[in-house]
């Protein structure tokens, strides 16, 4: 009875290894195709991502910005007050947000938003067979469609950063100040003295590898889709959740990483 199991355990885990194979194979061929078509991208469809991936985004960027600053102090003033730290509150909610918080949570809602509609707007061009079109005429569909897309996504990640970065901890010092009663002068004075300009390094080096990730993994998703109307949908699912998926492996690795030189 043994035998069976084994051999379906077994076949499973040789589906999966060759699955992830694929998936790493497909997303290394649309990285060298996209960084081969970077000198020839199309600047409507750069400046078209730029608005829909950068300006579209920043309402609910900085609404979540602000609920996050405010959640670490309250949730962070529990423990200040326990160990009456209160004057190190700004040290610890500012590394929070920029080391951790910030990127994490910036990158998770640019895949919800961002990455699912990329790759359902590829999947669509794809089954409608417009991407074959292109190749057909002696178009390339990355110069049009795909680096542009890159492209717009880094910088939006970079951009948005800097004022997620900015509202989350302002929202941190109010909160701090009528929560907690702490002076503004000594929140910002512990924030300047006990962080580096490398925390915020860290914080823009994991907020643009997110956003190179979420745009590889979108498009690689968006270009694999075959079918109909049901992969689009199937598309911009796999989209979310693998590249929530990478979010996550790439937070561990980078702050394994930076956390060596900080």
């Amino acid at each position: 009875m043994a035998a069976p199991v084994s051999s379906a355990a077994l076949a499973w885990l040789g589906r999966s290894v060759l699955g992830a194979v694929e998936g790493v194979g497909a997303l290394a061929l649309v990285a060298g195709r996209t960084a081969w078509a970077l000198p020839r991208l199309e600047r409507r469809e750069l400046a078209r991502g730029l608005v829909q991936f950068g300006y579209g985004s920043l309402p609910l960027a900085l609404a979540t910005a602000a609920m996050a600053g405010v959640i670490v102090v309250v949730q962070a003033g529990i423990y200040i007050q326990r160990f009456g730290a209160r004057a190190f509150l700004g040290w610890a909610a500012g590394y929070g947000v920029l080391w951790e918080f910030g990127p994490l949570l910036l990158g998770l809602i640019m895949s919800a938003r961002i990455g699912a509609r990329n790759a359902a707007e590829l999947a669509t061009l794809k089954v409608g067979g417009q991407i074959e079109g292109l190749r057909g005429i002696g178009l390339d569909p990355f110069a049009l469609l795909v680096a542009p897309r890159v492209v717009a996504m880094e910088v939006s990640m970079l951009a948005l950063s800097t004022f997620t970065f900015l509202v989350a901890i302002l929202c941190e010092a109010v909160a701090a100040k009528l929560t907690l009663n702490l002076p503004l002068r000594v929140f910002f004075g512990t924030f300047a003295d006990m962080l580096s300009p490398f925390d915020i390094v860290g914080g823009v080096v994991k907020t643009g590898a997110f956003g190179l990730a979420i745009s590889l993994v979108s498009t690689a998703v968006g270009l694999r889709a075959k079918g109909g109307a049901r992969a689009v949908g199937e598309a911009a699912a796999s989209a979310v959740v693998l590249g929530c998926a990478a979010i996550f492996l790439l937070d561990f690795l980078l702050t394994t990483l930076l956390s060596r030189w900080s």
